[in-house]
């Protein structure tokens, strides 16, 4: 086994350096993967950045990354489903299995949770990662190591569109065309939405998104008045939104999410904002619009890699950026500025896993 173990080490805010670490021992039950592609998230950024996302904060050095894809290496002794050099997405957080919530099949809720570069735990933005096999995802031959990582975002836009009860025929808005907003786009579209509206603050994701495949965009200046951005949501999708998703977080999406989805329609609240936020709560009640939140994904990593691997979602286009692992510093400094819409970062010369044809 190779002795190099090069490892993205957060140690501070603005602190993040490659450094050596042991290579994992694994249990029974676990793989041993050789970390292939790495994609950066938003909350990395503001992990590397503030030190904290949300109601989780660094307190000691925590290795980063979680969209992620490997090769098997080594497997523990009870492993059955997975063998040496079998290609897989890595699903980063694994619940205790035994509390209320892993037994009613709602996990992700589970208390206990060890979730991959959210702290206290490691993630596998290195070179050898251990992780628990079940939670592993073999790859087909078609689907590549991009795609594998990118699972991860996908599966968040499926639980979004999941619990927003998308339909064939639904009108859809999606607030932020950041690749959280962009997902959930082409997912409600596989799920049979037939008008998708998407909203930015910035021309150029609203542009990305219209060759994706949004019906209509529309840019939100600072100057713009609730009313008329809620008429001019109206007049782009001929109709009121069925299911709205805010995949931003700022205060003025959620509660334009609120504002502008139909009576007894639903607003889904996808982007981790502020903890306190002043909202139009009265008037979507009495409306009847159901607002529900999100908190990553459950059992919906076999469905976005069906729906990748069936061709009714094509990710690739995404990725924007590409960088080698020694390159690190520079890719999130990429994504910091938002220069493009997903950085992926290869821990493996890239395609080296592919099958030709990538």
């Amino acid at each position: 086994m190779a002795q190099d173990n090069l490892t993205a080490m957060l140690y501070k805010p603005k602190d993040m350096q490659l450094v050596q670490t042991p290579i994992p021992q694994i249990a029974d039950d676990e793989v041993l993967l050789r970390m292939d592609c790495v994609g950066i998230c938003g909350s990395d950024v503001h992990y590397w950045q503030s030190g904290a996302c949300g109601h989780f904060v660094l307190k000691e050095p925590m290795i980063m990354g979680h969209e992620a894809s490997g090769v098997v290496a080594k497997i523990g002794a009870k492993v059955k489903t997975l063998k040496v050099g079998d290609r897989v997405a890595i699903e980063p957080g694994v619940p205790c299995r035994y509390c209320e919530f892993c037994k009613t099949g709602r996990y992700h809720l589970c208390p206990d949770i060890q979730f991959c570069a959210t702290p206290p735990y490691h993630g596998n933005l290195v070179r050898y990662y251990k992780h628990a096999a079940d939670f592993c995802y073999k790859l087909p031959d078609h689907v590549s190591m991009e795609e594998g990582a990118l699972l991860e975002p996908l599966s968040v836009a499926v639980h979004a569109c999941r619990r927003g009860g998308v339909n064939a025929g639904h009108n859809v808005m999606v607030l932020g065309a950041g690749p959280i907003g962009l997902l959930t786009m082409l997912t409600a579209r596989a799920m049979g939405a037939s008008k998708i509206l998407v909203t930015d603050v910035l021309q150029s994701r609203l542009d990305f998104a219209k060759k994706l495949g949004a019906d209509a965009t529309l840019l939100v200046t600072r100057d713009a008045s609730e009313p008329d951005l809620v008429r001019q949501v109206h007049e782009l999708l001929g109709n009121h939104p069925d299911v709205s998703f805010d995949a931003s977080g700022a205060n003025a999406t959620v509660r334009m999410c609120m504002m502008a989805t139909k009576s007894g329609g639903v607003a889904v609240l996808v982007g981790m904002g502020s903890p306190e936020q002043t909202v139009p709560l009265a008037g979507a009640l009495a409306r009847e619009v159901d607002i529900r939140g999100i908190f990553r994904y459950v059992n919906e990593y076999p469905i976005a890699l069906s729906m990748v691997a069936g061709g009714q979602i094509d990710v690739k286009p995404l990725v924007t950026h590409h960088f080698s692992m020694e390159e690190t510093l520079q890719a999130y400094e990429v994504a910091r500025q938002g220069a493009g819409i997903k950085v992926m970062i290869h821990v493996q010369p890239r395609d080296a896993n592919n099958p030709k044809k990538f």
